[in-house]
């Protein structure tokens, strides 16, 4: 299950993160990506979005932390779903099990801030299993990404803190699957 979710999510070790609708033109024509996360945008521009996104046979992650005009409860979900977002990624765990209740893939965003953090979200993904892990910033120390995968089971995704070429090659050495970042300048690496 995990491979396959994988493949449905990214083709190479970089997920184009897009903040703005120029990046997200760049990301739907300059690249091969399957998925692009969302990190803008609201209720209004969003069917645009998404068809602009099937046109060019890509699946939007939508982040539903960042996202504005539908309410962060179960008909806000509900919503989206019967709009066609199949993916969100979020902090928050119960938007996550809702939106698996709908049937979209899902990516439980943690920040690794301290042990703790490492203890909490272990103990927030005991409770409920997302499809995939990402945890920010990208430069967590290889230890703790080991544990997250061993406690967790999860393929883990790595942002926040790519600057460049170096940065996307350790995270990846680390046992990081693929990390997400806005700098277009990195959306096509391949290793």
């Amino acid at each position: 299950m995990a491979g396959s979710i994988v493949s449905l999510l990214f083709n190479s070790p970089v997920i184009p993160a897009v903040r703005t609708p120029d990046d997200f033109k760049f990301a739907l024509t300059q690249t091969t990506a399957p998925s692009i996360i969302l990190l803008f945008g609201d209720i209004n521009m969003l069917p645009d979005l998404l068809a602009q996104a099937q046109q060019y046979h890509k699946r939007l992650v939508l982040h539903l932390d960042l996202f504005e005009g539908v309410g962060k409860d179960k008909a806000g979900i509900q919503f989206l779903a019967r709009l066609g977002v199949s993916a969100v990624i979020t902090t928050k765990s119960q938007l996550a099990k809702i939106a698996r209740e709908q049937g979209m893939i899902v990516v439980q965003r943690l920040f690794i801030m301290d042990s703790e953090a490492v203890r909490t979200g272990i103990h927030l993904l005991t409770h409920f299993k997302p499809d995939a892990l990402e945890i920010l910033p990208a430069s967590v120390p290889g230890s703790v990404v080991q544990k997250l995968i061993r406690e967790t089971g999860l393929p883990i995704l790595a942002g926040g803190l790519i600057e460049g070429t170096e940065d996307v090659a350790e995270a990846l050495q680390k046992g990081i699957c693929a990390v997400s970042t806005n700098k277009r300048e990195l959306w096509k690496l391949r290793f």
